[in-house]
Formats: structure tokens, sequence, C-alpha cells
């Protein structure tokens, strides 16, 4: 039986009875004393050019497939029995993606979303939840269960988090933690890493980690680096001091004697622009002196996306608030901007975070002359105060005017993308196909760079392309397993054409799934088979593996 892109659907329908049958039965358990060769395989991919994620040539040969591991690999496979074949001619056989900064580990676990085929469609096998923080012990614990029951597209790991582990011992407390403070939070990272995360994560941006010291994280990240983990940090202020905050990162990956990435590094705002210079010697400096320093990036010229509505921060004291009705009111205006520069109360606000500077403009049906433009450069232009100047696009458009709130240069992504210790990250959300979800990288983040940085513009190699997204974050992790075209590994593969692989999803249709990738493998077993999902759901919640 050959999977073929003529055959659809019934090739699909056939690989899922084959494996649903070999799950049933225990059909593909041999003695360890039989090989593979003269057993079969489960699945055999044949004539593929193989990139095996080292950052080495690629080369052409076959893969067998048996109990969910690559059995074996050679030139020619051709005497090899196997119950699934997939032609693979003309087509790029690689380790699986691993999305090391990923949210979509909470939506997954409704099982009618529980595929994940936003990720998959970019050849994405593994994602990293808790990215920013966000997941406690007790949260690991219940979403890998509901994995176990409903099944799941791709494999989840997962950071511990320092904004939840904070939140559930210090709630919304603005200060420094007490001795039994900091010993109950060492307990709970403790306990998140038995449990098998990868390492702590933080994000000294957002509410409560912002109001944390680096005392506290070196000794937070200290219990990580116990267990061989790692540390994540979305450092404390790139907007305003993007080098001293990188510095803490690093500076707190000294103290606690632990491997540090940076997460989705990017150079944002018109003040910043060209730092890239600046960060790489900053991270090169850092290796040299023996740190293992890494960054990860999604690659694009914008970070988060919003409507513009949303960078105003409304107080409790403005009951029924409406743009439209109140924002012509100079008293309303004075009450509103405090807020919503220096946040509520002092707390977080996206023009505290970066500022008019640091915003672009991306659509907008209202003012299309206006998109690709800077709040700051328009009210500058206009001789008007930057807020005064929001105040009135709000109050005037009929839609909403859609920005980024971290625009970055393009040379500055480039220089960013090429460093070898930088990693290929989506920060995406769940995305169906169909609504729209804000960023174009929930669906096109790694064919991008396959497609755009890699083929287009020839900015990176395919082999080195191909090794950012499996081997480089595999390894860093402590995912040992995976992230290798290598007998004896998971076999998590993707099959994608390399004159296809592009991302289709833009700032107007940011829900556009990617195409390009024909065949997606997960322990084994294929979720997607000539572009249409099988209906399997192998993946599986992943230890830290020392």
């Amino acid at each position: 039986m050959t999977a073929s892109p003529g055959l659809g659907m019934r090739i699909c329908a056939v690989l899922f009875l084959s494996f649903v049958l070999a799950g049933a039965y225990g059909l593909f358990r041999p003695h360890p004393a039989i090989s593979a060769r003269s057993q079969g395989y489960d699945l055999l991919i044949r004539n593929g050019t193989i990139l095996d994620g080292t950052g080495r040539e690629a080369a052409r040969g076959d893969l067998g497939v048996q109990d969910g591991k690559i059995a074996r690999i050679g030139r020619r496979l051709e005497n090899a029995d196997a119950r699934v074949v997939i032609e693979a001619e003309g087509l790029i056989v690689a380790p699986g993606f691993i999305d090391v900064h990923n949210h979509t580990e909470f939506t997954i676990t409704d099982p009618a979303k529980r595929f994940n085929e936003g990720l998959l469609r970019q050849g994405v096998t593994t994602i990293v939840g808790g990215a920013d923080g966000t997941v406690s012990p007790e949260q690991i614990r219940r979403l890998a269960g509901l994995y176990e029951k409903n099944g799941i597209g791709t494999n989840v790991a997962f950071y511990v988090g320092h904004n939840a582990i904070r939140f559930l011992v210090m709630a919304g407390e603005r200060r420094a933690p007490s001795g039994e403070e900091i010993a109950e939070m060492k307990k709970l990272v403790r306990e998140g890493m038995e449990l098998g995360a990868v390492g702590f994560s933080s994000a000294l941006m957002y509410q409560p980690g912002t109001f944390s010291k680096s005392d506290e994280l070196v000794e937070l990240a200290r219990e990580a680096a116990s267990h061989n983990g790692i540390y994540d940090s979305l450092v404390r202020n790139p907007g305003h001091a993007l080098l001293e905050s990188c510095r803490e990162a690093i500076e707190v990956g000294r103290r606690a004697g632990i491997p540090v990435k940076i997460a989705h590094e990017e150079v944002t705002g018109l003040e910043n622009q060209g730092l890239s210079a600046m960060v790489v010697k900053l991270i090169e400096e850092a290796r040299a002196g023996g740190l293992n320093v890494v960054t990860d990036q999604c690659p694009y010229d914008a970070s988060a996306t919003a409507d513009l509505a949303e960078i105003i921060r409304v107080p409790g004291t403005l009951h029924g608030f409406s743009f439209r009705e109140s924002l012509h009111d100079p008293d309303i205006r004075s009450r509103l901007k405090d807020p919503s520069e220096n946040g509520i109360n002092g707390g977080f606000s996206w023009l505290k975070a970066g500022g008019y500077s640091h915003i672009r403009i991306l659509g907008s049906k209202d003012y299309p002359e206006l998109v690709g433009r800077y709040l700051s450069e328009l009210a500058g232009e206009r001789k008007e105060d930057n807020f005064d100047f929001v105040c009135d696009l709000l109050q005037e458009a009929g839609h909403p005017v859609w920005i980024t709130l971290g625009a970055v240069r393009e040379e500055d992504v480039r220089n960013i993308l090429v460093q070898p210790w930088n990693m290929i990250v989506s920060d995406g959300i769940y995305s169906d196909g169909v609504t729209a979800q804000g960023h174009p990288r929930s669906t096109g983040a790694f064919p991008k760079v396959l497609g755009h940085y890699v083929r287009d513009l020839r900015v990176l190699t395919l082999p080195e392309a191909v090794r950012k997204m499996t081997s480089l974050p595999a390894d860093f992790i402590g995912l040992h397993d995976r992230g290798r075209i290598k007998e004896g590994l998971a076999a998590d593969i993707v099959i994608f054409d390399p004159r296809t692989i592009a991302d289709r999803s833009t700032w107007d249709e940011p829900q556009l799934y990617a195409v390009g990738v024909q065949h997606v493998i997960v322990n084994g077993a294929p979720v997607l088979c000539d572009g249409k999902l099988t209906g399997q759901a192998p993946g599986r919640f992943l230890k830290r593996q020392r």
C-alpha cells in the first residue's frame, strides 16, 4: 500500500484502520531478538531525502518505523515488508519540529480540538506548554491526565511557571517573599520538576512576576537546576531596557548554575532598532564564559497583535464606559491616560511595556493609508499628544484598528534568526483554520522559515533551519529521544515538499493553514496523511530526560 498524493482519503482511512488494529491486538510487538527487517515494519518511508536534524546535508534513503521508534535507516530497504508505505520521492523527511514556546496546551484538552491541527500542518510534533510562567504543578498533573484520557495530536512537555507559583503562594502581593514563602515556592518548583517539567519559566513583564527581584528568581531556578532543568525567561523590560533585561536573565542563570533560554527574543520599537547586534554580542560573551545561553524567536517583524482599543486601560471608577460615546470628553480622556500609560495602580499595561513608538498599525478598513505606520510617528506629524491621537482614531473608526504591540525591524529579525544558538518557535495559540486568531504565527511560523527565509531569501540553509527546529531544542530542554532521524529514537517525523512549503497566514487572515507539509508521524503513528488528518491522536505528555 502506498500513500501518494492521488489516493487522498482512502489511504488515510487505511492508515487509521491499520494502526487501530495494531494497537488493539498488539501486532507490532516482536520479541527483542527478532530484527525489524525479518519481522517487517509498521511503517516504511521510501525514497525520501532525509535531513537528520543535526545540520548535516541531506541523504537519499528509506526509513522503517516499528513500535513507535525509528527501527532502520538505509539507502534501500526494498525487501522490507511493511503494513503501510509512504512514498517520499522529491520530499524532505525530517524529525518532527519542536515548538518550545507555545500556548495551545489548555485548548487541546477539548476533544474537538485535540489534534492541534494548526501546529501539525506546520510539521510540529511536540509543543512545550507553560511558557511565560503560566502553569503550576497541579495544572501539569491535570492537563497530562486529560491528554491521556482524550488523546492529543502533538506531544506536550511543560515548564513549571513562576507567575503561577507566585500567585498561588503570594496572590497579588507586590513585595519580596518571606523566607517561608520562598520555601513554599521552591517546593512547588521541585514538585513540577519531579512531574517531569523541562525547566522553570518566568515572564517578568507580567504580573505578578514583575514584582519579583533577581534573588527570588535565583533561588527558584536553583531548584530547577538540581533536577537538570533549564531557565526560560520572558525578560523584564525588553521595550525600554532590552540589554539590561537580557543581562538579568543571564546573571540568574550564572548564579543558579542553570542553562538559560531568553524567550522570543525581539528587538521592538523605533528606539531599539539595530540593537540586535548588541544582543548577539551579549549572548556570545556569556557562552564564551561557559554559560549555555540560547534564544528562541518567532520569525515575524511584529510581536503580539491586538485591536487598538485594547491598549486603553479602563479603571473601575469608569462604569459603563463606551469608546464612541465617551472619548470626546476631555475629562474622560484625562482619567484614562494615566492607567493606560502607566498601568492601573502601577500594574501592567501595553503602553507602559513598550509605548507609542513600538506600536505599528497592521490593518484598518477605515484608515488603509495608515497601515505600516507607528503611532508616535502619526501623532508627531499631526502635532498631537500621543494619547489624544489614539482616542481620536478610536472615536472616529467604524471598524477595529489592528496593531502590533511590538514592531520589529526586518534586519533585526534576520540578525537573530541566523545565530546558531537561536531556535524557531510559534508563540502560537490554537487555530482551527477558520476563525481569525490574531497573529499569523499560530499557523505559519515554521513554514515561513522554510519557505520564505530558506527557499526564497536563502538567509538560512535547509539543514540549518531544520536543526533549529529539531535537535537544538530537543537537546537543550532534555528530550533526548526526539529531534533526530536516528535508529532507536522516537518516530516523530515530518515529510514536506521543499518546493511548496509556505505560510499562507497574513495579518488580515491569520487563521489560514500553511501548505507543503504532506505527512506527519507522531510516536510512529500517521496523524496527517496527504495533508489530511487521519483521526489518530497518539501524542503524549513528555517528561524531561536526564
